[in-house]
């Protein structure tokens, strides 16, 4: 019997504060790991000051930002500048709202489901939570009054409208199998078979725009610390900044959560675990969907430690030009094979061996464009003249940039003269 939505209210207030609970304890132990799993993969520490080896860090950093003085810049729009990070921090939490944590068990003699809420348009409502949340980088830029800021601001309403786009291609490819937007329903019709191994150029897709959808490393584009100072948070300090720290990370959460619930089964246990009859059983499912959600979690962290930022063209082109085209090809894929094969036994096998063919196919042709991108800078380069300018002119000194070799032999000219020939 499903009990979803039927629950007493002392019952729906504890899953409400639980779920809150849940995200900000794993906040808080995502920046701590995350610091110290970069200082590893970096060769140093990491925080080993503050508590037993550093494991105090996060709560002190918490308490320190809550407890200093919140600045507010003059000129500001005071209302939406106080508003932008509520705009961030609450879709964020909200959206964790319809993800399942387990099944039925009971609770003070009543039976309820490990999840605070389910609808059939579940994972829609987990999308536009997530597009809502945008509105508070971008107001945040905005009403800051300030270049840099509104710069990242409107870095990330084009980086999000992008990637949601690969990302709803990507997901809609696990409705057609499931037959249902709900979260909890898809969850259920992965009791067999993960749709990872089925959907795999669907997964690999989200894979990437949930990175992008973030804003995190090699993505993090609203924030280029080197060209946009720190982005839509620049002129935000306190409690403030703080909150848009914890949506970050709260994202994070989020979307990792989706995608185990969408490809990884869920709270169904992994094999051969699931072999067992009491794997599924009672509180433990909560415990293989938080190991499957600290998976994605490492791998953000992963990524963070080993990739450099992308430019932006390179970013909005892997976006709009290889995997919205790769999402919407395997969806009319999916559709075709779900079509002819129906529910066959043999419709999981077709699905698979062709997905994997795609990705395959979609990977070489990146790797071609990458490929061709290169040369065409090289040729570029070789046909541009060689502008020989003496490195100190007007003396000042200005190392050679490129293209730009040094006079030879080296003197010394007055300010105000320009000397220099060009090659072809």
């Amino acid at each position: 019997m499903n009990t979803l939505g039927q629950d007493i209210w002392w019952l729906m207030l504890a899953k409400a504060i639980g779920v809150f609970i849940f995200l900000l304890v794993t906040v808080l132990v995502a920046i701590l790991i995350e610091r110290k799993l970069l200082g590893r993969m970096q060769m140093r520490w990491g925080p080993n000051r503050v508590g037993f080896r550093g494991y105090l860090q996060s709560l002190a950093d918490g308490v320190k930002l809550a407890l200093k003085e919140g600045i507010i810049p003059f000129g500001v729009d005071r209302t939406i500048y106080l508003l932008a990070p509520v705009l961030s921090v609450v879709p964020a939490i909200t959206a964790f709202a319809v993800i399942p944590f387990g099944p039925q068990v009971s609770v003070a003699g009543r039976y309820t489901a490990l999840q605070l809420a389910d609808l059939p348009i579940a994972v829609l409502f987990v999308l536009a939570m997530s597009s809502i949340g945008v509105y508070g980088i971008v107001l945040a830029g905005w009403s800051s009054g300030s270049t840099y800021p509104l710069l990242g601001g409107i870095r990330s309403t084009a980086q999000v409208i992008s990637y949601e786009v690969a990302m709803g291609l990507a997901l809609a490819s696990v409705f057609l199998f499931a037959g249902t937007m709900s979260t909890s329903g898809i969850v259920s019709a992965q009791d067999r078979v993960w749709y990872v191994f089925l959907l795999l150029p669907a997964f690999a897709v989200y894979l990437v725009s949930m990175v992008g959808e973030t804003n995190r490393a090699p993505f993090d584009l609203p924030e280029a610390e080197g060209e946009l100072v720190g982005g839509f948070h620049t002129e935000y300090s306190s409690l403030a900044f703080a909150m848009f720290m914890l949506a970050e990370y709260v994202n994070m959460v989020t979307v990792s959560a989706l995608a185990t619930t969408m490809f990884f089964g869920g709270w169904h246990a992994p094999w051969p675990v699931n072999l067992w009859d009491g794997a599924e059983q009672g509180w433990l499912p909560v415990l293989w969907f938080t190991g499957k959600l600290w998976g994605f979690l490492f791998v953000y962290m992963w990524l963070r430690a080993t990739l450099p930022r992308l430019r932006y063209d390179q970013f909005m082109a892997l976006g709009w030009k290889i995997l919205i085209p790769v999402a919407l090809t395997w969806v009319l894929i999916a559709a075709g094979v779900r079509a002819v094969w129906g529910d066959s036994p043999e419709m999981p096998w077709a699905v698979g061996l062709i997905g994997a063919a795609l990705l395959v196919i979609a990977l070489a042709v990146a790797r071609g464009m990458m490929a061709s991108w290169r040369s065409g800078i090289r040729r570029d380069q070789m046909a541009k003249p060689t502008l020989r300018l003496h490195p100190i002119s007007g003396w000042f000194p200005v190392p050679p940039l490129p293209g730009q070799r040094l006079l030879d032999p080296v003197t010394i000219i007055p300010q105000g003269e320009v000397q220099g020939e060009v090659h072809a």
